[in-house]
């Protein structure tokens, strides 16, 4: 089903190299969900960011009177108030198994690419390897079938994979070839409109040349 665009009073407050923001403006844009994007770092951003959120982070998405922080959150919160097309299974089995696969890209992958990013020689090296050692080793799950990871609908889980694969050649995380079907899955998904809707220029600028 086709995203269909509506209008919002929402603002979301973005920081444009982070991942966390990257997978809420991913949601927004395949679901068609208007939104005003308020760069965190321009001037006046980071006071307004610090009396709305008491961690003074992005993302944080309001919507009227309602202040939310925490990507997982606020993309669920999305989800459920503009329904279509959904990115969350409707029974709760289904949407029980799509959130543990959230949690286990975020505990196992993000915060992998995060030390990688954050420190630098023999701990980054270390890192880099691990990450990926660990998404070649998950080729097959990629390679499931589906067009999308583990569905056949574009979900959540894409939503959470498809910022991280993104930015790997940014942080000098080079898949070998025998991970072929990570390579195609992402490749998939870069090329969907809403993945390039959701890009800021800094991201751009990540696999510019």
């Amino acid at each position: 089903m086709a995203a269909v665009s509506r209008r919002s009073v929402m603002t979301l407050y973005s920081a444009p190299e982070s991942v966390y923001s990257h997978r809420v403006r991913l949601v927004l844009a395949e679901k068609g969900i208007t939104a005003e994007i308020v760069e965190a770092d321009v001037d006046g951003a980071a006071q307004d960011l610090a009396d709305l959120n008491p961690y003074g982070e992005a993302p944080t998405l309001v919507d009227r009177d309602l202040v939310i922080y925490d990507s997982k959150v606020i993309c669920e919160y999305l989800d459920e108030r503009f329904p279509h097309p959904p990115l969350m299974p409707v029974d709760p089995v289904s949407r029980a198994k799509a959130r543990l696969v959230v949690s286990r890209i975020e505990r196992d992958w993000y915060a992998l690419l995060e030390q990688v990013a954050a420190s630098t020689g023999k701990s980054a090296a270390a890192s880099r390897k691990q990450l990926t050692e660990s998404l070649t080793a998950s080729d097959e799950v990629f390679g499931s079938g589906t067009p999308f990871f583990l569905s056949e609908e574009l979900s959540m889980m894409d939503c959470a994979l498809g910022p991280l694969l993104w930015r790997l050649p940014h942080y000098g995380v080079e898949l070998p070839d025998s991970a072929e079907h990570v390579h195609e899955y992402a490749e998939r998904l870069f090329a969907r409109e809403g993945f390039q809707k959701s890009l800021s220029d800094v991201e751009r600028a990540m696999r510019a040349g």
